[in-house]
C-alpha cells in the first residue's frame, strides 16, 4: 500500500511533450488562447484541445473568458515554481543545443519567470541586496531585514501587505541560464511589477523576454550600484 501523494499523475500530465510545451509557454505568466498554445505545443488544435481539458481537470491550469475568446494560464505560483525547478534539471541532464536562438542572449539577460524577474539582470539584484544587508540569506532560506524593510518601503512597496499574503515573501529560486538564485515569492513579484509601473521594463507578449529601455536599464544598474549608508 503506498504511502502518501501520488506523484504519477503530477508526472504524466507533465511528462507528454505537447503538454510541456504547453506549460512551458505559459511559465511567462502570460495568459494564452488555445490558438497560440497549439502553436507551442505543435500539435492539431483537436489534439491541443485534449491536452488543455487534461491540464484543466488536473488543476495544472485556469482559464478565464474574455468575449469570444478563452484564456490559459497556470494555476497558481506552485505550479510554475514547480516547472521552472524541472527546468534547472532539464538544463543540467538534456543534451546543449549547439547554435543559440536569436532571442537567446535577451532570455538570459532578463525574462519573466511566472510572476518575478529572472536570468542575469535578476541575479546581480538578489546578490545586490545580500551584499547591501536589504536581504539576508541562510541556505536556502532569504528574509528581509530591517533595513531592507525600509528600503523597498521607500522604493514604493508595501512591505506590511506583503507580509500578509499567504505566499512566501521571499524564496530563493534557482536560475537555470546564470545556474545561482534569483529573487521569487512576493517580494520578488512586487520588483517586477514596479518595474513595469515605473516604465522601465515591458513585457514581450510572444516570449518570456523582459526587456529594459535604456532609461530603465540606467535606473536599475543605479540601483544595483546602490550603497548602504551606515
Amino acid at each position: 500500500m503506498k504511502l502518501g501523494p501520488d506523484i504519477s499523475m503530477i508526472a504524466a500530465l507533465i511528462g507528454d511533450p505537447a503538454r510541456a510545451n504547453i506549460l512551458t509557454a505559459l511559465i511567462s505568466g502570460c495568459a494564452l488562447t488555445a490558438t497560440e498554445l497549439t502553436v507551442e505545443a505543435g500539435v492539431t488544435k483537436q489534439t491541443t484541445s485534449s491536452h488543455l481539458a487534461k491540464l484543466l481537470a488536473g488543476n495544472f491550469l485556469k482559464v478565464e473568458k474574455q468575449g469570444r475568446h478563452k484564456y490559459y494560464r497556470l494555476a497558481n505560483h506552485e505550479i510554475a515554481e514547480l516547472l521552472e525547478k524541472m527546468t534547472n534539471v532539464a538544463a543540467d541532464l538534456a543534451p546543449k543545443r549547439v547554435r543559440m536562438g536569436p532571442k537567446e542572449p535577451a532570455l538570459r539577460k532578463a525574462r519573466r519567470c511566472y510572476d518575478h524577474l529572472a536570468g542575469d539582470l535578476a541575479v546581480k539584484l538578489l546578490d545586490m541586496f545580500i551584499e547591501q544587508k536589504l536581504l539576508i540569506k541562510d541556505k536556502e532560506n532569504i528574509k528581509v531585514t530591517p533595513h531592507g524593510i525600509e528600503y523597498f518601503n521607500n522604493f514604493g512597496i508595501e512591505m506590511d501587505k506583503l507580509n500578509l499574503q499567504k505566499r512566501p515573501t521571499c524564496l530563493s529560486c534557482l536560475d537555470w541560464s546564470v545556474r545561482r538564485p534569483h529573487l521569487a515569492g512576493g517580494l520578488g513579484a512586487a520588483l517586477l511589477t514596479k518595474f513595469e509601473t515605473l516604465g522601465w521594463a515591458n513585457r514581450s507578449q510572444k516570449s518570456r523576454i523582459i526587456e529594459f529601455n535604456k532609461s530603465g536599464e540606467e535606473n536599475l544598474l543605479t540601483m544595483l550600484k546602490f550603497q548602504q549608508v551606515n
